[in-house]
């Protein structure tokens, strides 16, 4: 594998899950009762399949956009070349972290992530809450959908959290990573819920967050310090709804503003995906959950929902068993994608520290794992890699790999699988 390339982790498979709900940032399985720096090169990994080599911009003049928050600096950098499956080649393992919310409120989570990428070679997408570039004292600007002026139910960023949410998102853009949106405030109850939201709804919601985005210094007053250094009116191509509610009137305006992706699909299973709209439904998937009969979904919230009953402060001593299933729940859902069908693995999370911090540990640990077993054909991407690599395929692949159920082998190998394609 090229140093630019990119390597590892999880995948899944889904079989039956005994019920779906809405809960917090995500929904559950749960048997009935659900709720829901610098690039560093990789050390191991490559082969055509999964798109080799990246691109690495040269250094660019700086073009401030509008207010200077943000400014047109060159392509971005540690991009994957997509590349078109051969006759017979075995698909790549593709495994995309991303993360809801995408702001730094002072726990250390963001930079811990923005490294641990790094060391392994990994890019991710960051789902920025449009809110979290706004001052407080300036909420009054934002008007939700259904809810008073400057309303939302994730609260405002302190100014030394704001600027430490600048700070990373700054790095992480630079450093490969996507910048997608979990739009503002967060709703997922009553009538102002974004389950109750119009596609003239979502296009308010969405035209705010990119506006919160692209003025922020206007908004904040700091007109001394540097802008996010890409286009947001590009770099945005896709998201996740608040507790992956809402997507049905999503896709008509998503697919009006030219976005590539969706992530807000709740009940996904790990086959490959296909078009909503002309938009990839990347939804998040049911995974095995060890110990248990029915599977969970493939995000933080979900986990603690099927463990904790939904509560985020439980009796520490049920931390280290916790911790251990969730690892094994992410493992295993890898491993079984990756010996059958290949398909994507998504995974979600948040920057809490649920529980004592096990489910960031967890992913953590189950990346560092699969990462170290160097599989030459596992890829950590972005969403927007991801799309990348489906839409520079042939269709008629793509409709084939459509064809093989959850945990299913090609028949015949994929030599015998995916020659006549």
């Amino acid at each position: 594998m090229s140093s630019m390339s990119r390597r590892t982790l999880l995948t899944t498979t889904a079989g039956a899950a005994a019920a779906l709900a809405a809960a917090g940032c995500g929904a559950s399985s749960s048997g009935g009762t659900g709720e829901s720096a610098p690039h560093v090169p990789h050390g191991a990994g490559g082969g055509p399949a999964g798109g080799t080599g990246r691109t690495r911009a040269p250094h660019q003049a700086v073009t401030l956009i509008g207010d200077g928050s943000t400014a047109h600096t060159g392509p971005q950098p540690n991009q994957p070349v997509a590349e078109r499956l051969e006759p017979g080649q075995t698909p790549p393992q593709f495994v995309i972290f991303s993360w809801d919310g995408a702001g730094e409120v002072g726990n250390g989570l963001f930079p811990r992530f923005r490294k641990l990428a790094a060391d392994h070679g990994a890019t991710m997408t960051f789902f920025l809450s449009g809110l979290y570039l706004l001052p407080e004292q300036e909420k009054l600007h934002y008007a939700p959908p259904n809810n008073p002026p400057g309303a939302s139910d994730i609260g405002y960023l302190t100014n030394e959290h704001l600027r430490a949410t600048l700070d990373n998102i700054r790095q992480a853009w630079l450093d490969g990573h996507e910048i997608g949106t979990h739009f503002n405030g967060h709703f997922c109850g009553g009538h102002g819920s974004v389950a109750h939201w119009t596609p003239a709804d979502w296009h308010s919601e969405i035209e705010q967050a990119k506006g919160f985005v692209t003025s922020w210094k206007t908004a904040t007053g700091w007109h001394d310090q540097d802008p996010l250094p890409f286009d947001y009116e590009k770099e945005l191509v896709g998201g996740r709804t608040p507790c992956l509610l809402g997507q049905h009137n999503l896709l008509p305006t998503a697919a009006e503003l030219g976005w590539r992706y969706d992530a807000s699909s709740p009940g996904g299973i790990q086959v490959w995906p296909e078009k909503k709209h002309g938009v990839w439904d990347l939804p998040l998937q049911l995974i095995p959950f060890p110990g248990h009969r029915f599977e969970v979904l493939s995000m933080d919230y979900n986990m603690l929902a099927n463990q904790s009953h939904a509560a985020t402060r439980s009796d520490p001593r049920n931390y280290p068993g916790w911790r251990s299933q969730a690892t094994a729940s992410y493992l295993a859902g890898f491993q079984r994608a990756y010996e059958t069908n290949r398909a994507p693995f998504y995974i979600g999370n948040h920057f809490e520290e649920w529980n004592g911090g096990i489910y960031m540990d967890a992913v953590e640990e189950a990346l560092k794992h699969i990462a170290s077993a160097r599989h030459p054909d596992v890829r950590l991407v972005s969403f927007r890699q991801f799309v990348d690599w489906m839409d520079a395929q042939d269709p008629a692949v793509l409709a084939k790999l459509r064809t093989l159920d959850v945990g299913e082998r090609p028949t015949g190998g994929w030599r015998e699988f995916l020659a006549d394609t």
